[in-house]
């Protein structure tokens, strides 16, 4: 028997005109119901508590914009340490390539907050006030009267608040908790760039749950397109097994398959999809097919799993390979990066500081010295004071410094700009060389190192200066009246 295959034209939610129609999917009950709704309420907790949990100080996770400094569960970055996002992407790319081609589209049906907060909060919400699917659709074709005003006024008036909720909530990574409650306890005209942001971050979250919905992941999420990249015959999602359920009949037909034709699996699904047309770019793994499935399979009398977690390969009777080249490939880069990116961390350092050159003239050369002028910025990650001492190193006899000389105290996650004058004497100069300049707390525990160059003349050209104002002043002994 050869699997069904999808006999579309579009997409499930886009008409042939462009309209787009509505969903109102029914509930399901079931194994994986269950264990959506725990992981799905156990992600929000998570999401919702990070900014009120302290590590250090610091909320477990907040990102300071404003004085560039990021808080993550108990480290601290500053805006130099930014270059260790490239680690964080590629290993989170890395990572769902790896799960996509083992367990494709799980994070979607899982853990991806468009369907968590859809799904478990604004679809609950929506079921509260205005009933199950059958219910909620046919009020939607309802004419226009009292009772269905007041049901919409309320749903959408909660659907307004859990998204003020959320997104105050969102702010509170970026500005802590006590700040956004400082925020709305003021009058709006004292913050206006943050509450335009608010109110417009609002309307958004409130569209996109609203009303946009699904279209999120069948229109604007690229996730659902490249699948058929990182996914093969090999790869576990949610399929139909063509070769048990078809054809289709009522129980005791004879000669009929499994599926029953009660459309169960279509009812159920919040992209509108039929899961036996084959694997399709809109299922988001949710698995609401397979509990709904499973529970007529239980009424009819027949073993579950008609619709389960299987590999292409699995439902054509063949056995399925876990270790394959693309598998090998994903889990190859996924460790090399996980590898690189704990050195990286591991070299973050409790400060920063840089070097730069005043700007100007490069140097300054006069009668006795050569003279280069620096600026030192150092930075202090910690969530404390703390001293810093500067030296030189590698630096030749006869090099002196002005400023910098003592140690400094740099209050905690803040930073001091110094000026840094470096002379070398003409005598002992001998052109540019390259020293190091070396920052260390006062514990000794780190010590930081930057490599600067010492500008000047060539060495040559100064000692003929020096020849022709030596000549030009004996010359001008030489001619000067005699008393």
């Amino acid at each position: 028997m050869k699997p069904v295959q999808p006999n579309r034209d579009s997409v499930t939610t886009i008409r042939e005109d462009g309209s787009r129609p509505f969903l109102y999917p029914a509930d399901t009950q079931g194994r994986f119901a269950v264990a959506r709704r725990l992981s799905a309420y156990g992600l929000i907790a998570f999401y919702l508590s990070l900014p009120w949990i302290k590590i250090n100080g610091y909320p477990a996770v907040f990102l300071d914009v404003a004085e560039r400094r990021f808080h993550l569960f108990g480290l601290t970055f500053a805006a130099q340490d930014m270059w260790l996002l490239f680690f964080v992407i590629t290993g989170l790319g890395f990572t769902l390539f790896f799960i996509t081609s083992l367990l494709g589209r799980v994070w979607c049906g899982w853990a991806c907050p468009q369907t968590v907060f859809l799904e478990h909060i604004y679809r609950r919400i929506e079921v509260w006030i205005e009933g199950d699917s059958v219910a909620r659709r046919a009020l939607a074709e309802a004419p226009l009267t009292a009772g269905k005003v007041a049901k919409r006024i309320l749903k959408h008036a909660v659907y307004i608040v859990v998204s003020a909720i959320l997104t105050h909530l969102f702010l509170a990574y970026f500005v802590s908790v006590p700040e956004v409650w400082d925020m709305v306890r003021h009058a709006p005209s004292e913050h206006w760039s943050t509450f335009v942001f608010m109110m417009a971050y609002t309307g958004l979250t409130y569209f996109i749950f609203c009303w946009f919905r699904e279209q999120v992941c069948i229109v604007l999420c690229p996730y659902g397109r490249i699948q058929s990249a990182l996914n093969d015959d090999n790869t576990v999602t949610v399929g139909y097994d063509v070769l048990r359920g078809e054809p289709r009949g009522k129980p005791g037909t004879e000669g009929a398959g499994d599926c029953i034709g009660c459309n169960k699996c279509v009812q159920v699904c919040p992209t509108g999809i039929d899961i036996r047309q084959g694997l399709q770019m809109e299922c988001v793994a949710c698995t609401a097919c397979i509990d709904a499935c499973d529970s007529v399979m239980t009424r009819i009398n027949k073993p579950r799993g008609l619709i389960r977690y299987a590999s292409q390969n699995n439902l054509a009777k063949k056995p399925t390979r876990w270790i394959r080249p693309r598998t090998i490939l994903y889990a190859a880069l996924l460790f090399i990066g996980a590898g690189v990116a704990t050195w990286a961390v591991s070299t973050i350092r409790p400060a920063n500081f840089g070097v730069t050159r005043i700007t100007g003239a490069p140097y300054i050369v006069n009668d006795d010295t050569v003279r280069n002028q620096f600026l030192v910025r150092i930075v202090n990650k910690r969530n404390q004071p703390e001293r810093f001492v500067l030296t030189l190193a590698r630096a030749p006899e006869g090099l002196s410094q002005t400023g910098l000389t003592t140690a400094v105290e740099v209050p905690a996650l803040g930073e001091i700009v110094q000026p840094l004058v470096l002379q070398q004497s003409r005598k002992t100069y001998t052109g540019p060389f390259v020293f190091a300049v070396r920052v260390a707390d006062q514990a000794g525990k780190f010590q930081l190192t930057r490599d600067v160059e010492f500008l000047g003349p060539e060495a040559k050209l100064l000692r003929e200066d020096e020849e022709e104002k030596r000549h030009h002043g004996k010359h001008d002994d030489d001619h000067s009246p005699k008393k």
